[in-house]
């Protein structure tokens, strides 16, 4: 049975095992995924151990991302241009792909959700690495514009030009936001981990279809629940389906088969996953 894990500190609370566990039974794989506890000061010593005793891939979370990105021999432009690592496969040859799935998962679970970004202007809060790690992917779609903005406004322009060549990308920090027609507006801080709100005034909601925060929880976020309280018939996500949707996608680049993203999020919403 292929062997693949998750690695992290702590670990204990992950989902993954149980999410590769269902991908796999709803395409009638057998596989053995496990969640491994790496002392912080010795990843590289777990990883290698892993995969020396037969692994064939890994997912790797906090704090240890960056970490995968410098131990790996071949990176996807993804994990290059967001400077993590959270899957990472073995390849025919026995080098290690590293790969980050953050971004494409994040706009698989849009997709599944008939979110429309193409020809959209999108307002992405925040610009640290989760933000860094969703622009590609969400440019990809052909979105009108992407619009970051953070807390500092030098912070969002150095992003968007980071992505100038890749598509329409502009920067501001939250005095200067302009109020455009955002139909997607996506929260990529930590705020609602927090209990905080981000600097955006309700105005900016005027035009909105979807709210997105990457923060999961089993209610509303504080953010998510800011913008239904203010318009009503606005549609809500929050990172459930970012977090099932990056391992899907992780799935896919060890085994070359997608699994449907709604039915696990939907345990992972009830509690139906263990």
């Amino acid at each position: 049975m292929d062997k693949y894990a998750v690695f992290g500190n702590p670990i204990k609370h992950s989902k993954s095992p149980a999410i590769h566990t269902q991908f796999a039974t709803s395409l009638g794989e057998q596989i053995e995924y496990s969640a491994i506890l790496a002392p912080i000061d010795e990843f590289e010593k777990a990883l290698s151990e892993f995969f020396a005793s037969g692994g064939k891939g890994a997912n790797v979370t906090v704090p240890f991302k960056e970490q995968a990105f410098d131990l790996v021999a071949e990176r996807t432009e993804l994990a290059t241009i967001a400077g993590a690592v959270n899957t990472i496969k073995l390849l025919d040859d026995g080098r290690l792909l590293g790969d980050n799935t953050d971004g494409i998962g994040f706009v698989n679970d849009l997709l599944a959700n008939n979110v429309t970004i193409k020809d959209q202007r999108v307002l992405l809060i925040g610009a640290g690495g989760a933000a860094r790690g969703v622009v590609l992917p969400l440019l990809a779609q052909q979105p009108l514009e992407i619009i970051i903005v953070n807390r500092t406004a030098a912070k969002a322009k150095a992003l968007a030009q980071l992505f100038a060549q890749y598509g329409e990308v502009t920067g501001f920090g939250f005095d200067d936001l302009p109020a455009s027609n955002y139909s997607l507006i996506i929260n990529s801080t930590s705020s609602s981990m927090l209990g905080e709100l981000p600097a955006l005034k309700q105005q900016h909601l005027d035009s909105c279809n979807y709210v997105y925060d990457m923060f999961y929880a089993q209610q509303n976020t504080l953010f998510m629940q800011w913008a239904q309280d203010y318009k009503a018939d606005i549609k809500l996500l929050d990172g459930s389906g970012m977090l099932v949707g990056q391992a899907a996608q992780a799935y896919f680049v060890w085994r070359n088969k997608m699994p449907e993203i709604l039915p696990v999020v939907k345990a992972l919403k009830s509690g139906g996953l263990k």
